[in-house]
């Protein structure tokens, strides 16, 4: 850490110590000024959509206790400013669950309180995993301080940063609300949460030689998080920070980008062809959003979750071999990205891009398009049959996520004028903790079954897991059921993903013990997020921070070994064929 940086606290500060002694009761709300943070190194670019990135927003939060446990209200939230009292900083914040001491040296009758605190913003999805803290006693509050020390990848600040800073805060009641319901929903919210142990507890079971590798092969300097889900149990590792390990492991959320991609639109689909039919994948996006091209009326819901909507006109005709993100950045991404709006995103589409001479669902090209018009899609369709108040991540939330024990979901929308509520992005935009990303990995393995309930289509969720149809990335022939057992002409170690259906990549992986290849169904996000189903329901999950910004080779560890193939070394693939 450099001197630049002396403002910094060791991340232990915002944890009790083990000689912490109980503090009394809290609850309150906390008006958090508006003001400059300082920031290692110094930001290269601060204002966006003229929004400062310099600025902690100005913000309230609510908080009670739980025993020892500091519970925000908001906990999962994003939280901006009030446009209407302030609209200049760039960020919201997402609190979680913290904690509240005393501490035995301190006689001034003050109590501690600290918490994990996410630094997001509306316009894309990253995340800076932080911490906060202040004192309080009585009904007083005071020394509100705030770091940020870890983060996914950058994109449109394009930087890795720590940033740092106190704010004024006032102290004052909550607002009227039923305190014993609320502590009831965060005892549900513990309750329902996967086991988890820390990744000692795995090391000394199978060995640290045994795991040695896990989460290569990216450079460990690159890695945010990693976790491995094994029988039943999530074991997660330190996240390291410049102010050593994170103390909240299991509140981070993280900015996962397009794995978003293997979450909102393979879910939502598999949902309502549980509820309505397996048709729903065949329904025609043409039919639901408007402003689009004609060739839309001919783009299946399944077409576009496939990447194969024929529709993009950047990048070359060759299909032949096919280079399957040929143009992805073109045609002013950015300005695309960056538009607020759903008419703002459609005008951009209509000037920018053009029809490729292919049929849809023929060739796969990946597009960040393809997704977020099928999201729209899927949402239209949705109020078509449940009426306009409907929406489709109040759906997942509702009839998926609230049913495998996940309570909290924020993502990212467009930005509508008034009071619209905007679209959800289906390409990138959810910020999920490690235990949501287990527990929907979970989902899709028990095939779309939880709790003796069948959530999503059964057939469906397998004929995906299985990599049934799955486009070639090199415009080959799709995966035909008897391939996925067979063996390859050629022995095969771990690496690239070489096909992809509705938001998974699927990666060749050759089992040397058994002589067979396994596709394995792969999330994936930029910034080298990885997050990989095993046959055996183990569940490997690597959380990445890398970006564009530096060399291939300063982003990969050559030498070291990949996930899967230490993952193999615990029985993943040890099954009958």
């Amino acid at each position: 850490m450099s001197d630049a940086a002396a403002g910094l606290l060791d991340n232990a500060a915002f944890y009790p110590a083990p000689t912490a002694s109980a503090a009394p009761p809290f609850h309150g709300s906390l008006r958090i000024k508006q003001t400059p943070m300082h920031f290692e190194p110094a930001l290269l670019v601060s204002d966006i959509g003229g929004r400062n990135a310099q600025l902690f927003p100005e913000s309230r939060l609510d908080f009670f206790t739980l025993d020892d446990l500091l519970i925000p209200v908001q906990w999962g939230q994003m939280v901006g400013e009030d446009p209407a009292a302030h609209s200049s900083s760039y960020w919201s914040l997402i609190p979680q669950f913290g904690r509240v001491w005393r501490d035995t040296a301190d006689a001034s009758g003050w109590s501690r309180a600290a918490y994990p605190l996410m630094l997001v913003n509306d316009l894309e999805n990253h995340a800076h995993q932080g911490l906060a803290s202040f004192r309080y006693k009585d009904a007083a509050v005071s020394d509100f301080r705030f770091q940020f020390v870890q983060q996914t990848a950058p994109y449109l600040l394009k930087q890795h940063f720590l940033a740092w800073g106190s704010a004024p805060v006032e102290y004052a009641g909550l607002p009227t609300m039923d305190l014993q319901a609320a502590r009831e929903a965060a005892r549900r919210e513990l309750a329902a949460r996967i086991p988890s142990r820390p990744w000692t507890d795995l090391t000394s079971q199978v060995g640290s030689d045994t795991l040695a590798g896990f989460g290569g092969p990216l450079n460990p300097k690159w890695v945010v998080a990693t976790a491995l889900l094994r029988a039943g149990v999530l074991y997660y590792a330190d996240s390291m920070t410049p102010c050593g390990a994170y103390p909240y492991p299991l509140e981070m959320r993280f900015g996962v980008r397009s794995v978003m991609k293997s979450i909102a639109a393979p879910l939502s689909l598999l949902r309502l062809a549980q509820v309505y039919g397996p048709d729903v994948l065949t329904l025609k996006i043409g039919e639901y959003v408007a402003g689009l091209d004609e060739k839309f009326n001919r783009v299946r819901f399944i077409d576009a979750a496939n990447m194969a909507t024929g529709f993009g006109g950047t990048g070359t005709l060759c299909t032949q071999l096919n280079e399957f993100e040929d143009g992805y950045l073109e045609a002013d991404y950015d300005g695309w990205y960056t538009a607020g709006s759903h008419a703002e995103k459609m005008a951009h589409m209509a000037k920018r891009l053009r029809p490729y001479p292919w049929d849809p669902g023929t060739v796969l090209r990946y597009r960040d398009h393809d997704f977020y018009v099928l999201g729209v899609a899927v949402d239209a369709y949705l109020k078509s049959v449940r009426g306009p108040e409907a929406d489709v991540w109040d759906m997942l939330c509702e009839e998926v996520f609230a049913p495998i024990g996940i309570s909290a979901a924020p993502a990212t929308r467009t930005r509508e004028p008034g009071a619209q509520r905007g679209f959800i992005w289906f390409n990138a935009g959810y910020f999920p903790t490690l235990h949501d990303i287990a527990k929907i990995a979970l989902l899709y393995q028990s095939r779309g079954e939880w709790g003796g309930r069948q959530i999503l289509h059964r057939d469906l969720t397998t004929e995906l897991l299985g990599a049934r149809g799955a486009l070639s990335k090199s415009g080959g022939a799709p995966i035909s059921p008897a391939e996925v057992a067979d063996s390859l002409p050629e022995p095969i170690a771990f690496g690239k993903p070489t096909h992809y259906r509705m938001g998974f990549h699927f990666t060749p992986y050759y089992d040397r013990d058994s002589g067979k290849v396994d596709y394995l169904p792969t999330m994936w996000g930029s910034g080298e997020s990885e997050v990989i189903l095993y046959p055996n329901g183990l569940v490997s999950i690597r959380i990445g921070k890398a970006a564009g910004l530096m060399d291939e080779g300063t982003v990969r560890n050559a030498s070291a070994q990949t996930t899967a193939e230490v993952v193999n070394k615990l029985g993943a693939f040890s099954r009958l064929r």
